[in-house]
């Protein structure tokens, strides 16, 4: 009796919450609360804090989060913690205009954390971000091309640009070690070939004196009679 009693105390106290506790027990989700919010272009989930959510975006990590969640919080007061999905549509625009124009803000948010420093264009300092930066990027690489620097030579023919070795890693196309046992091995056999040969002779027609000249041997010479004295 004492260890049924034991077996159903363990299974009182192991029972897994159920869908319907789990939802009264946790913090009731607001009705304007959104699920998925897309800030600059970026499709972001609602329980994400804002500055974590930054990172999401192409061209902010952390680093740069953290001077944009604080000028966030000083211009259009939202905080850095504050999940993404409890933001208005309003504050969803504000937050999109700032992080699109963060080089009009280079006396609160550091220059050194921009990705367009000194632009080639009008040498300002700039920061781009989503597809902005992915076409500034090609506009570079094709500038290079054009130049025919070395980074453009190489970025013409897909090797690495920054000096990384690539004789184990970074291979395109065919892999060149198996091509090479290819090519050394067929080179091996071609000089066995012209080895042979040389050992064989020449092959050509047979002179016509070595024709006349009996198989078994030297030939004999004549015999015949004394000349008279």
């Amino acid at each position: 009796m004492n260890g049924d009693i034991l077996v159903d105390e363990k299974k009182k106290h192991s029972k897994k919450p159920s869908h319907e506790d789990a939802e009264t027990s946790g913090t009731q989700e607001s009705e304007t609360f959104k699920g998925i919010v897309r800030i600059a272009g970026k499709d972001i989930r609602g329980q994400v804090k804002l500055r974590q959510a930054l990172t999401y975006v192409r061209g902010i990590g952390t680093n740069l989060s953290y001077p944009i969640s604080k000028l966030l919080h000083s211009e259009l007061n939202i905080g850095p913690d504050t999940r993404v999905g409890d933001l208005s549509e309003g504050q969803i625009e504000n937050i999109d205009k700032v992080l699109f124009s963060i080089g009009d803000y280079a006396t609160k948010v550091p220059q050194f954390l921009f990705n367009r420093r000194a632009d080639f264009v009008d040498g300002s300092n700039k920061h781009a971000i989503m597809n902005d930066l992915i076409f500034a990027v090609k506009q570079d690489i094709e500038r290079e091309k054009k130049a025919y620097s070395w980074k453009g030579y190489r970025h013409s023919y897909g090797q690495k640009v920054r000096g990384q070795r690539t004789r184990n890693t970074g291979r395109t196309g065919m892999a060149v070690g198996v091509l090479r046992k290819t090519i050394m091995a067929a080179a091996g056999a071609a000089k066995e070939g012209q080895a042979g040969a040389k050992v064989a002779g020449p092959a050509g027609p047979v002179p016509a004196k070595a024709a006349e000249k009996p198989a078994g041997g030297p030939a004999a010479k004549p015999t015949g009679a004394k000349p008279a004295k």
